[in-house]
């Protein structure tokens, strides 16, 4: 469907008003429209024009053609101008200020009704200034992103702390226990040290003890073998006595 802006008449006779208008291009000229975008009266002096410009726009950008009258008067009220901004990628801050010079230079004197309003009531602002807080709200958000993931971290760190805490304090307690046990072995060590040296000392004297009576029979029977050894010798010293006097008698026989 091709949809053309253009004007629409309305009034009494002799007492023309315009309406501007989106309808079908194949409708006729006071026929069924679309959408309202604004009206016009050249009976007032100045005459009177209020276009909704963002409406216009919209129109436009859908690809709407324009009547010669409707392009004139849109071209007199700064349409066009912002058209051409907005192809262009302009900022809006200086769209409207363009367009109301524009304005300013072209309407000059009273108007019946008040000019274009934008329809959005949020306040126009500045590229720069929007750009640094979209900025600022950037840094924001990474900062509480960081500061999320450090208070993570954190907890993490605290609840590994509270499970190595409970292994701390038992391998604190085995400590103790350990150094207990140690102080026990050495204790035992010594009272086991006098005892060892109790039992070698018994065992010593006990091996003295059964040396000494072996020493003393031994010391026994060399007495006994010398008292053997005694008579015999005695014996020897009687047979020597008694061998000379048998030889005493030979040599009196031999001398005589």
């Amino acid at each position: 469907m091709a949809v053309m802006l253009r004007l629409t008449r309305m009034g009494r006779k002799k007492r023309p008003f315009y309406r501007i208008v989106a309808l079908d291009k194949r409708t006729r000229r006071d026929g069924k429209f679309i959408d309202r975008i604004g009206h016009y009266d050249p009976l007032t002096k100045p005459i009177t024009l209020v276009v909704d410009h963002d409406l216009a726009i919209k129109w436009l950008k859908v690809g709407a053609q324009m009547s010669d009258t409707v392009k004139r008067l849109f071209t007199k009220d700064g349409v066009m101008l912002r058209w051409d901004l907005v192809q262009a990628d302009t900022a809006q801050l200086e769209i409207e200020e363009q367009v109301k010079a524009h304005q300013a230079k072209n309407n000059k004197g009273p108007v019946a009704k008040s000019k274009y309003v934008p329809k959005e009531t949020a306040p126009i602002i500045d590229p720069k200034i929007e750009e640094e807080e979209k900025a600022k709200a950037k840094a924001a958000e990474e900062a509480k992103v960081a500061a999320e993931a450090k208070a993570a971290e954190e907890a993490k760190a605290a609840e590994a702390k509270a499970d190595d805490e409970p292994k701390a304090k038992a391998k604190a307690d085995d400590k103790p226990k350990a150094e207990v046990k140690k102080e026990e072995k050495a204790e035992a060590k010594a009272d086991d040290k006098p005892k060892a040296e109790a039992k070698k000392a018994e065992k010593k004297s006990e091996a003295k003890a059964d040396d000494k009576p072996k020493a003393k029979a031994k010391k026994e029977e060399k007495a006994e073998a010398k008292a053997d050894d005694n008579p015999k010798a005695k014996a020897k010293k009687e047979e020597k006595p008694e061998a000379k006097a048998k030889e005493a008698p030979a040599d009196e026989k031999k001398s005589e």
